[in-house]
């Protein structure tokens, strides 16, 4: 997808009452979400509407047939953690080959600890995220190839 229908879809998304739009096809993955608040008063009251701006839409992730591969989400919100405990060695570094059901990272959720495994067979090609990171549903964690 070439960028001048990346914008008009951007502003479209930006100028509509959606709140979320995830757009995916072989070579390309788009997310846009931006928070949208919309308070209607009676006449005698403010109407008030807070809109967030197409440049603060944050776009998570937009990737082109050049980074082929699996991208693994996160499948909660929460903070990630790269390791099982501070100043011990990660989970994972770009480069390592990983099979499917290993351990990526851990997501804590609520006091809880949710450890993340790899979806697929491959070798870490890029890691999105850094540890400690706060990390939402849906937002790239790292790339196999």
């Amino acid at each position: 997808m070439d960028i001048e229908k990346i914008l008009k879809i951007m502003d479209r998304f930006d100028n509509s009452n959606m709140t979320s739009l995830r757009l995916e096809d072989e070579d390309f993955c788009l997310n846009l979400k931006s928070e949208k608040q919309v308070v209607v008063a009676d006449k005698t009251e403010v109407i008030s509407t807070a809109v967030q701006a197409l440049s603060t839409t944050e776009t998570i992730v937009e990737k082109t047939g050049a980074k082929e591969g699996k991208i693994m989400t996160s499948p909660l919100v929460g903070t990630f953690y790269a390791a099982k405990a501070e100043g011990e060695k990660p989970f994972i570094s770009v480069g390592d080959k990983v099979t499917k059901g290993q351990t990526i990272g851990i997501i804590e959720a609520m006091k809880l600890m949710n450890e993340v495994e790899a979806e697929a067979d491959g070798t870490v090609a890029e890691i999105y995220v850094e540890n400690e990171q706060l990390v939402e549903y849906g937002q790239p964690l790292v790339r196999l190839v």
